[in-house]
């Protein structure tokens, strides 16, 4: 095999590799977000549950109104029930380890940019190594990282093929730059 075509099966290989990581690294965004969400649900229903326990509680105390003492029960065994289901969860931790994953990809993610962008100035033997150590890299975020699940890869999915999610155009990127900076086009 020539060296022509054995740093296209690099090239290829390499697109491949970062297409996956990129998919990674937005599933476990997403993932995060779909954490955030439900840990704000969960800690707003606790709050509101508290609040109808207790104005319940403070109204049977002065109002002496057998249904609301009944209420005031009922909602507080529903927020025991809450509680007890929630007390081994610890989604603020399990947010923070999808942050940490999603970090790590996005590094990662960023060197595939740079191998593809320079494979053209790098020997055979240097785009090899640099591919290996970044395999490595990506091996190692993934069996140190909590797992995401299906709505979140479809959510991933969605965002980067329909979205342009982690991609700009050139007219983005150039409202972004300072004036001297923009392509001339």
């Amino acid at each position: 095999m020539d060296n022509v075509e054995y740093r296209n099966k690099l090239r290829i290989q390499i697109r491949e590799a970062y297409g996956r990581v990129v998919y990674t690294y937005t599933t476990h965004l997403k993932f995060m977000n779909n954490l955030k969400n439900k840990l704000m649900k969960l800690k707003q229903t606790q709050i509101f549950l508290s609040a109808v326990s207790s104005g319940g509680f403070l109204a049977t105390v002065f109002l002496d109104k057998i249904v609301l003492s009944w209420v005031s029960g009922i909602v507080s065994i529903i927020l025991l029930v809450i509680n007890l289901y929630f007390k081994d969860f610890n989604l603020s931790d399990e947010i923070k380890q999808h942050q940490v994953a999603s970090d790590r990809l996005w590094l990662i993610r960023e060197k595939y940019i740079s191998l593809l962008t320079d494979m053209n100035e790098l020997s055979v033997e240097e785009i090899k190594i640099i591919r290996d150590e970044l395999q490595d890299a990506v091996s190692e975020v993934y069996s140190s990282s909590p797992k995401t699940d299906s709505k979140s890869y479809k959510q991933a999915q969605n965002a980067l093929k329909n979205e342009d999610e982690q991609f700009f155009k050139s007219e983005e990127i150039d409202k972004m730059l300072p004036e001297h900076l923009r392509e001339k086009v």
